[in-house]
């Protein structure tokens, strides 16, 4: 935090010396003229000890130049993070809950990671993913497989975040210095559950209840004087998101907290109830239907899902509500949705399954057809981040600032959605030239040359685009021919990500 206080010291102190100039040329002061010393070449004034300086321009500071004069700052704040990094904690430790009667799958504390940043105002919570189970065989097979998501035993007694959750500023510009918290996923119920383990049930699934008791908990470590709270998670952890964003809204609103903003981040969560390729038997939770898995699995973990939402649909049919385009129009708290176009997640769900054979013609044409499906769900959500990529997950990833959408990056468009939220408007515009509603409207995957590196799964081998889609089966003169351009002027496109 000393970081931040010698940065807006720094840049008080600047303020002041502008306001003194004005003063001056106003008449207003008489300061005397001082004649400016010269500064010792940079070896002199390090060996003397002397600090670095920072130059700011604060001439013109404006609603058109507010992004270079927030650059100079960030700028400020980098040059000067080197010297107080021993003082800044990178770890985030591990917290079991107080309640012990909210617990993982198999009864075992369930608990949260924390990297506090006293004097911040700012809490980002992550709803860590990682599929479900539904029934009592495929959660025997989870436990056995995969214990780590339905068990606390074993878990590390810290963690080091990445992405969004990085305590750098070089690769998390601007929730670096944020309170942190990273909420292990060992309930297996896409954060929605709220039943206990019992005689007649060998688990527990209290996702929801897990996220309740976390907020509680926080409130006494400083979340109580918090003016922005972000609800993130990605996969499992972003529907995760969807479902209970309006709930901590509420839990907080109630427990006296009304001036904390809630948002909500939601990371690859935005799945589609669509027509599988093939259609198998729902035996496990690969090859069951979306559908079906969430209609099985929200009796089995006792689910609960937003309000409004349910109150949209018939009893019984509340299973809709685990799907982003349904129970998005229902949210009160503001939401950013990050989605790939092609997502791999979805793509598995739906039974294409890309294991290094050429996809035949059927199975292209789906994966196509997937991506317009996305696009056209996602066309009314005002703020969203959705590359034409074919991956999975991304606000954790070590390269999620490198992608780009027509030319903002991921954490740009964030920082833009989160200046346009300051009173806490759902549907506020952004400022000017900084983009929230961004979406690739390219057909194919990784047609978008930002796109994450795809590797042969045999080779290990980098592949380009061209490769990668002649690698599926992808047939140029056909594809030219039915967008009406020649081969060549294609793979030009393809090259480009145009």
């Amino acid at each position: 935090m000393k970081l931040l206080q010698s940065a807006f010291l720094f840049v008080f102190l600047q303020f002041g010396s502008l306001e003194g100039r004005k003063a001056w040329r106003s008449g207003r002061g008489n300061p005397q003229p001082r004649r400016a010393q010269q500064s010792p070449p940079t070896r002199d004034r390090a060996e003397a000890g002397v600090e670095e300086s920072f130059s700011l321009d604060f001439t013109a500071v404006g609603e058109g130049n507010m992004d270079d004069f927030m650059a100079q700052i960030k700028n400020l704040a980098q040059s000067l993070y080197p010297c107080s990094s021993p003082n800044i904690k990178h770890e985030m430790r591990i917290h079991s809950l107080e309640n012990t009667s909210v617990v993982c799958n198999d009864g075992t504390p369930a608990g949260y990671y924390l990297k506090e940043s006293k004097g911040s105002r700012r809490w980002l919570i992550f709803l860590e993913g990682g599929w479900y189970c539904f029934n009592k065989e495929n959660c025997d097979t989870r436990y056995d497989t995969m214990r780590r998501l339905m068990s606390s035993t074993g878990w590390p007694k810290t963690k080091i975040g990445t992405g969004i959750l990085s305590s750098h500023p070089e690769e998390n510009p601007h929730w670096w210095n944020a309170n942190t918290v990273f909420i292990p996923y060992c309930s297996s119920d896409v954060w929605s559950g709220a039943s206990a383990k019992s005689d007649k049930s060998d688990y527990a699934f209290m996702g929801s209840l897990i996220i309740k008791e976390v907020v509680k908990e926080l409130l006494t470590k400083g979340l109580d004087n918090a003016k922005v709270l972000l609800l993130a998670g990605s996969s499992a952890g972003g529907t995760g998101v969807l479902l209970n964003v309006d709930r901590v809204a509420e839990q907080l609103q109630e427990m006296g907290h009304k001036g904390i903003q809630v948002r909500g981040l939601s990371d690859s969560g935005w799945f589609l109830d669509n027509k599988q390729y093939r259609r198998t038997d729902c035996l496990d939770t690969i090859s069951c239907a979306p559908t079906e898995a969430i209609k099985i699995g929200i009796k089995y973990w006792s689910g609960v899902v937003p309000e409004r939402c349910k109150q949209q649909f018939r009893e019984g049919e509340e299973w809709n509500c685990f799907f982003g385009y349904k129970v998005y129009p229902a949210l009160q708290s503001p939401v950013f949705v990050v989605q790939w176009l092609f997502d791999e997640a979805q793509l598995t769900l739906d039974n294409i399954h890309l294991t290094g054979q050429p996809v035949q013609e059927g199975q292209w044409l789906y994966i196509q057809n997937l991506g317009r499906e996305l696009r056209n769900t996602l066309k009314d959500v005002p703020a969203m981040f959705a590359p034409a990529c074919l991956s999975h997950e991304a606000i954790t990833r070590s390269y999620w600032m490198d992608i780009q959408v027509k030319g903002t990056s991921l954490p740009r468009a964030l920082h833009c959605w989160d200046r346009s939220l300051h009173d806490n408007n759902k549907n506020k515009n952004p400022p000017k030239g900084c983009p929230v509603h961004l979406i690739d409207s390219c057909p194919w995957p990784h047609c978008n040359p930002t796109c994450p590196t795809i590797r042969d799964q045999f080779t290990g081998q980098e592949m380009n685009v061209i490769q990668f889609l002649m690698h599926m089966g992808f047939d140029v003169q056909k594809m030219a021919q039915q967008q009406g351009v020649e081969p060549s002027k294609l793979l030009g496109m393809l090259s480009s990500g145009s």
